[in-house]
C-alpha cells in the first residue's frame, strides 16, 4: 500500500491523506515543468487534473471558440432552432417556463433576454415550489395560453412532463423543451426536446447545465436567423455578453467544470467582472462580494440568495432580478433576496440539527449502519430540504434524502449524492417501481414526491440498490493533496499562478495543499459555527485560516483540542480582503497528527 501523505493515516475527519499524483502523474508534472517552464506547484496541479504536457498551454488559456460544439450535434436542436426562428419572424407571444432554482432562473433570463432583443413578446413563468411543485403543470399552461402564448419553451424542466405538454398541444400551443435532466425512454409530446441526457442523444454534452444547453440553443437560433436574413440590418444580440448567466447556472448547479463548462465559467466570470448586468451588480453589492467574482462567490454568495426566493419566498424573484435593467427595481429585489436568505439560514439550522439526530438513528454512532440516509418531518419547510440533504451528505459521507411531509401525507424531498453513486437513476427506478409518486434528477442531485408511509420502503429500496456503490465510494474516501507548502510560501503570487488552472469546481477540484508540522497558535469560534485559526511554521511565518461550519463537528473539536500543538494542516488557498488590503487565507479542510504524536 502507498504510504499516506505526511503519514496521515486517519485525520481529524477520519480520512487518509494521499498524494493526488501517482508515479505517472509525477512524471507528467515533471514533463510540464521541463517543456513549458512552469513552476512545480502549478505543474502538479495541472497533472493532478489529467492535463498532459502537450495540452498545458491550451488548458491555461481555454477558448470558447475552440471548445464550442456544432449545436446540431444535439438531437432535435435543428427543429428547436427552426421553431424558435419562426416565432421570432412572426413576433409570436412566447411563454418561458423555468425551474425555481438558480439554473432555472438563469436559463429563463437567458432565453427571454435574447427573444426580447429580437422584438418578441415574452412571458416568464416560474412555478411556486409549495403550490405548483417542480416543472410544468396544466393549470399554468392554460393560464399562459389564455394570455396569448402560442409557443411554450420549458427550460431546466419538461423532459418528463407528459400531461402538461399534452395539455399545451390540446390548447394549440407548440412546445419546445430545453433541459439537461436524465430522461426516460418515453418522452412527452413536443416539437423538439433538446436534452443532451436523452437516451438517444450522442452529443457527449451531458455535463452541461440547463443554462449551458440554452446557450448552445441560442447559438443555433442565431445561426438560423442569420440564414433567414433577420439580422441583415444589424442589431444582433451579444451572445458572449450573456455568458455571465451561463457561468452562474453552471456553478450553482454543480455540474463538472471541465471542457466546455470550464470555458463557459472562465468567460462568464470575465463578463461578470465588468458589472454590466444590473441585477447581478446589485446582488453582489448586498452580498458584500469582495474583489473579482470567482466560482466561490457564485456558489456560496450569489447562488443561495437567488435560490432563497424559490425556497421560502417568491419563486420568480431570481429571474426578475436577472432580467431587470432598472437599478431601483433590481436593488429592491436584491435586498428582498438577501433578507429571505437570512431567514432561510435560520430555518436551515433548526432543520439540520433535527435531521442529524434522525440520521444518527439510521447510520449509528460508528457510522456503519445505513448506506443511504432517508429522513423526513411534518414540521420541515419543503423549500429547504435540499440544503438539509446536502448537509447530511457532508456530515455522514453518504447519499442523503430529506422530505418535508404536508397535511395530505405527501412529502417533497431532495437528495444529494457522493461521487460514484448515481442518485438520479435510483430515484427514477423508485418511481418506476411505484414507491415514489414522481421524481428525477441527475447523478449528484435528485428530487421526489413520496407518501409518508412509503419512506421506509424508499429507504430499503435505495439501500438495496446503492449499498455496493456507497461502500466503494466510502472505501475510496480520502483527502487528495496536490502539494506541500509552508505558511511563508502561501503568497498572493502563488495563488495567482494556481488560479490560472481554474476556475475550479465540481469535476475540476480546487487544489488542496498540506502545511506540514505547523503550530496551531489560535483556534477560536467566529460567526455561525466557524473556527478561525492561525498556523505558524518553524521559521516563524504565520498563515490565518477559517474552518467553515466546523463547531460541533470532528474538525472543530480537533482544532480546539490541538491549540498550541504542532499539526499537519490541509486546505485550499483563497484571497482574504480586509480594509483594502489583500492576503492569502487557508480554508481549512482537515488536520492530522505528525508521526510520533498521540
Amino acid at each position: 500500500m502507498i504510504r499516506p501523505f505526511l503519514g496521515v493515516e486517519r485525520s481529524a475527519t477520519g480520512r487518509r491523506w494521499r498524494d493526488r499524483l501517482d508515479d505517472a502523474g509525477q512524471a507528467a508534472a515533471l514533463a510540464i515543468v521541463q517543456e513549458h517552464g512552469l513552476d512545480d506547484v502549478l505543474a502538479r496541479v495541472l497533472a493532478g487534473r489529467g492535463v498532459a504536457a502537450v495540452d498545458a498551454p491550451g488548458f491555461l488559456e481555454p477558448r470558447l471558440r475552440t471548445l464550442m460544439p456544432d449545436p446540431s450535434t444535439l438531437i432535435d436542436m435543428d427543429a428547436a432552432a427552426a421553431r424558435l426562428a419562426d416565432a421570432v419572424m412572426r413576433r409570436e407571444s412566447v411563454a418561458v417556463f423555468g425551474d425555481y432554482d438558480v439554473d432555472g432562473a438563469a436559463s429563463s433570463a437567458l432565453l427571454a433576454s435574447y427573444l426580447q432583443a429580437c422584438g418578441v413578446p415574452v412571458r416568464i413563468h416560474i412555478p411556486d415550489r409549495l403550490i405548483e411543485g417542480y416543472g410544468p403543470n396544466s393549470e399554468a399552461i392554460r393560464s399562459l395560453a389564455a394570455a396569448g402564448a402560442t409557443l411554450l419553451v420549458t427550460v431546466d424542466c419538461g423532459t418528463t412532463s407528459h400531461e402538461p405538454l399534452g395539455e399545451a398541444r390540446r390548447l394549440g400551443m407548440d412546445a419546445v423543451v430545453i433541459d439537461h435532466h436524465q430522461a426516460p425512454e418515453d418522452l412527452p409530446p413536443a416539437v423538439a426536446i433538446v436534452n443532451p441526457n436523452r437516451q438517444d442523444d450522442l452529443s457527449g454534452l451531458g455535463s452541461l447545465c440547463a443554462a449551458g444547453v440554452v446557450f448552445v440553443a441560442l447559438v443555433a437560433l442565431n445561426r438560423e436567423l442569420r440564414r433567414r436574413g433577420f439580422w441583415a440590418k444589424g442589431g444582433e444580440p451579444d451572445l458572449m455578453g450573456m455568458l455571465d448567466l451561463v457561468a452562474l447556472g453552471t456553478v450553482a448547479d454543480v455540474v463538472p467544470l471541465v471542457g466546455l463548462n470550464r470555458a463557459f465559467v472562465r468567460q462568464g466570470l470575465a463578463v461578470m467582472k465588468a458589472r454590466g448586468r444590473v441585477g447581478l451588480r446589485m446582488l453582489a453589492d448586498v452580498a458584500r462580494l469582495d474583489g473579482p467574482p470567482r466560482p466561490y462567490h457564485l456558489g456560496y454568495l450569489l447562488g443561495p440568495r437567488i435560490n432563497a426566493g424559490g425556497r421560502i419566498g417568491d419563486a420568480a424573484l431570481g429571474a426578475r432580478l436577472l432580467m431587470s435593467e432598472d437599478e431601483t427595481e433590481a436593488g429592491t429585489i436584491a435586498a428582498t433576496l438577501d433578507r429571505l436568505n437570512g431567514e432561510r439560514q435560520v430555518i436551515e439550522q433548526a432543520m439540520v440539527a433535527e435531521g442529524e439526530g434522525l440520521a444518527l438513528g439510521q447510520v449509528g454512532v460508528d457510522e456503519e449502519g445505513a448506506s443511504v440516509i432517508a429522513v423526513g418531518s411534518d414540521a420541515w419547510h419543503p423549500g429547504v430540504v435540499g440544503l438539509v440533504a446536502s448537509r447530511l451528505k457532508e456530515r455522514f459521507g453518504r447519499p442523503a434524502f430529506a422530505f418535508a411531509f404536508g397535511a395530505d401525507g405527501l412529502g417533497a424531498g431532495s437528495a444529494r449524492s457522493v461521487a460514484g453513486v448515481d442518485i438520479g437513476k435510483a430515484v427514477r427506478a423508485a418511481v418506476e417501481a411505484g414507491i415514489a409518486v414522481k421524481g428525477g434528477g441527475h447523478a449528484m442531485a435528485a428530487g421526489a414526491t413520496l407518501a409518508r408511509e412509503r419512506l421506509p420502503d424508499l429507504a430499503a429500496f435505495l439501500e438495496e440498490r446503492l449499498s455496493d456503490a456507497v461502500a466503494q465510494a466510502r472505501a475510496d474516501k480520502g483527502l487528495s493533496i496536490d502539494a506541500a507548502i509552508t505558511a511563508g510560501g502561501a503568497k498572493l503570487d502563488l495563488l495567482g499562478r494556481i488560479e490560472a488552472a481554474g476556475p475550479f469546481g465540481s469535476g475540476h477540484p480546487e487544489p488542496t495543499f498540506a502545511l506540514p508540522s505547523h503550530r496551531l497558535v489560535e483556534a477560536v469560534e467566529v460567526g455561525r459555527g466557524h473556527v478561525r485559526v492561525r498556523l505558524k511554521s518553524g521559521d516563524g511565518a504565520t498563515l490565518d485560516g477559517i474552518a467553515f461550519r466546523a463547531v460541533g463537528q470532528p474538525l472543530g473539536n480537533a482544532l480546539f483540542e490541538s491549540r498550541g500543538e504542532v499539526v499537519h494542516a490541509a486546505g485550499q488557498l483563497a484571497v482574504d480582503r480586509w480594509q483594502g488590503a489583500e492576503r492569502v487565507q487557508l480554508r481549512l479542510a482537515d488536520i492530522g497528527r505528525p508521526a510520533g504524536r498521540p
